[in-house]
């Protein structure tokens, strides 16, 4: 077992199915404990520094937290072979991520806490058997679960948003599912790195608990074969009878894959530009120093989303991921960013390479800083 990595999560967890299906498809050997295993208190917390998932201990003893610097770590060891090299694929595939990790959070957390009658009981099992067995373990998962029910509260889930919230989500399942139709993967034939991103929720949320599940099954076939499909070591396509290797050529986006991204765009952009305002407020009061935490969570920022109005927790990591977005951009030749910008503008996607936040974010020591 010297060269097995271990990979410290939980099944029903959003962020670990994102690690753990880059793992299973790039062919790294590994190992999944809960949190619940002693070795993760005696050999991870103590270099994690936060109790979170996904953790990855290396044959070595090193730690790494997050699924964004699992993925780095094994990327920058294997020439990236999983980011694509045209420039509008490499940004498709980096806002992916960011809007699959961060951006689907509220419809995520709305279909698994807001429809107990059919989920609490699966729900509940994965959260008891990811403790170990103690006399306080049910007042245990309890607990975890009035907070997360708490989480979802917090991202503007209620009863005023909820049927937006829905129709907002069936609408871009409607059309993931037409683009899975062409191709097996977002930019063709094999996953890149917005593959993993996006299959964070929608594998432990929207794939696997029973009221979700059963909408992606019976609505949305394809994007439940390619929930599947990123969960298995092989391209599994035996459905596409013209069946090929690599991204598309050519730096093609299929307009399909552009279509998902204009109906996500419709939330996604004003609640970054939300966002991004109240965290810029909240540095300007605060002012943390250089390589303080950047919380996972801050002040509250309000948009306006079809004439509804939605109050949602502001997100420090969402720039995290999107200082990638945009770096990848700000590297382009002047022709090149010329052609993923009209790319963006056809989606409605053009504003996400100007919202920044004033102070960058960075990874140090496994935690994310301000710079």
């Amino acid at each position: 077992m010297t060269d097995v990595y271990t990979l410290y999560g939980i099944t029903h967890s959003l962020y670990t199915g994102r690690a753990r299906s880059y793992l299973i498809k790039n062919g790294i050997t590994f190992r999944e404990l809960s949190t619940g295993h002693e070795s993760f208190k005696a050999k991870v917390l103590p270099q994690a520094k936060l109790p979170t998932i996904p953790a990855l201990l290396t044959p070595g003893g090193d730690v790494i937290r997050d699924g964004a610097a699992i993925i780095e770590y094994f990327e920058a060891d294997n020439g990236r072979h999983n980011r694509p090299e045209g420039p509008r694929q490499q940004i498709v595939s980096a806002l992916f991520d960011v809007i699959g990790t961060d951006g689907l959070l509220r419809p995520a957390m709305h279909y698994r806490w807001n429809f107990q009658e059919e989920n609490l009981a699966f729900i509940r099992y994965h959260f008891f058997h990811s403790q170990r067995e103690t006399p306080t373990r049910d007042d245990k998962t309890e607990a975890m679960m009035q907070r997360m029910q708490h989480v979802a509260r917090i991202w503007g889930v209620n009863e005023e948003t909820g049927d937006l919230v829905e129709a907002l989500y069936l609408e871009y399942l409607e059309a993931l599912n037409k683009h899975f139709e062409q191709y097996p993967y977002l930019l063709g034939w094999r996953p890149c790195i917005g593959d993993y991103g996006l299959l964070a929720p929608m594998y432990a949320h929207f794939g696997r608990d029973p009221y979700p599940g059963r909408i992606m099954q019976q609505q949305a076939t394809r994007v439940y074969r390619w929930v599947e499909r990123m969960n298995r070591p092989d391209q599994d396509a035996p459905e596409y009878f013209d069946a090929q290797e690599g991204f598309l050529s050519d730096d093609e986006v299929p307009q399909s894959l552009l279509n998902v991204l204009k109906v996500i765009a419709e939330d996604f952009v004003p609640e970054t530009e939300a966002a991004a305002t109240a965290i810029n407020q909240w540095l300007q009061e605060n002012q943390p120093d250089v390589g303080a935490a950047a919380d996972r969570m801050l002040n509250k920022c309000e948009f306006v989303l079809r004439g509804q109005a939605i109050s949602s927790v502001s997100q420090p990591y969402r720039f995290f991921l999107l200082q990638r977005v945009q770096s990848l951009y700000e590297a382009m030749e002047a022709e090149d960013q010329a052609s993923v910008q009209k790319m963006l503008a056809n989606c409605g996607m053009e504003n996400i390479l100007a919202i920044k936040l004033s102070r960058d974010i960075e990874q140090s020591e496994n935690l994310e800083v301000w710079v």
